[in-house]
């Protein structure tokens, strides 16, 4: 069997450890072939490939981003997943001689992991995400590395706010899904969590924030990129698209900072975390995961398997039906939200 590997979307760590983890079990235990494209579909469709063997991976396991590269090029060539884009797919992989996909992404890769594999092109997925957003796994490599970095930058603005009396507001990535901001800010203890799924006025942030102060302390505010005021029907953005043609997000702690000093009368901070949670080293915690989703993925593809995804289920990483894992967005709910909330300010 030969089976092609590629990456799609953002970059998340943990991708490299998942590659390795699927090439050692697929070639050294199931005698398979192995092939991998350079930035997605980019490299499938311009023939950018590289073979995949125990060599190709050594070592690469607590390495930041991916070999292979990441893209947001689109599988499908006329934008609308036909039967005309199902064949040139279907066409191409013919040319490689591939038996079957390995697709490492988060919810639009395995949407079309989906796609390709009810249109009879065999495909498997591997989760990951920063944003933790993706159904029928309970987390998603690369979510514990952002965490423990945005938890980090906590800790480090909390000393420095302390020491000036100010608040600090802290931005981190969350589109639609404030997995980050919830549980970076109950890791490094900040008093205020701000996710997309639950607007907050800004006279309860302010209260909450007065509340700290008047304990003696300085508020530490975390909030996700995707938060909106109570009364607001818009996320903040910037200039220009993503790679999905959605409008970029950011600088909602822009607009959030100087309302809070104009209503506190403290000094307030602003921080974006950006990109620096995407880099670098993934945790021990994701490098296992993401090396035992490879191997599931690897062993589902030796089982015929396809049409699922390896997702986590409590300690077990369990084959699922892809059809569980998109369609929506894993989002925080209610009572999750609810019971941190108790606790703020």
């Amino acid at each position: 069997m030969r089976i092609g590997v590629l990456c799609s979307g953002g970059d998340s760590p943990g991708m490299n450890a998942a590659i390795r983890g699927a090439v050692l079990r697929a070639v050294e235990v199931h005698g398979f072939e192995m092939i991998g494209f350079m930035d997605g579909w980019r490299g499938f469709f311009a023939g950018d490939s590289v073979p995949l063997d125990r060599r190709a991976v050594r070592g690469i396991s607590p390495l930041g981003g991916v070999i292979l590269g990441t893209s947001r090029v689109q599988p499908f060539l006329a934008g609308r997943g036909d039967a005309g884009d199902l064949q040139a797919i279907r066409d191409r992989a013919a040319e490689y001689g591939i038996d079957g996909f390995l697709l490492i992404g988060g919810n639009g890769t395995q949407t079309v992991a989906q796609l390709l594999t009810a249109a009879g092109i065999p495909a498997i997925g591997l989760p990951k995400t920063i944003d933790n957003d993706l159904g029928g796994t309970d987390y998603t490599f690369g979510f514990d590395t952002a965490v423990s970095i945005a938890a980090e930058a906590i800790d480090r603005l909390r000393t420095t706010g302390e020491s000036h009396r100010r608040c600090m507001v802290l931005e981190v990535m969350g589109r639609d899904a404030g997995w980050i901001a919830l549980h970076a800010g109950m890791a490094g203890g900040a008093q205020v969590m701000l996710i997309p799924e639950f607007p907050e006025s800004i006279e309860q942030i302010s209260e909450w924030v007065l509340s700290v102060r008047d304990r003696g302390r300085s508020s530490l505010v975390i909030v996700a990129e995707g938060f909106r005021l109570v009364g607001s029907d818009e996320q903040v953005t910037r200039d220009g698209l993503d790679g999905f043609g959605r409008k970029r997000l950011g600088g909602v702690v822009e607009l959030l900072a100087p309302l809070i000093e104009e209503r506190t009368g403290i000094e307030t901070r602003a921080t974006v975390l950006g990109h620096l949670q995407r880099g670098g080293s993934p945790t021990a915690f994701d490098r296992v995961l993401a090396t035992r989703t490879g191997i599931a993925a690897a062993d589902a593809a030796r089982a015929g398997q396809w049409g699922t995804m390896a997702g986590l289920r409590g300690d077990r990483v369990e084959m699922v039906p892809l059809a569980e894992a998109v369609g929506r967005l894993k989002t925080v709910p209610a009572d999750r939200y609810e019971e941190v909330r108790l606790t703020f300010g």
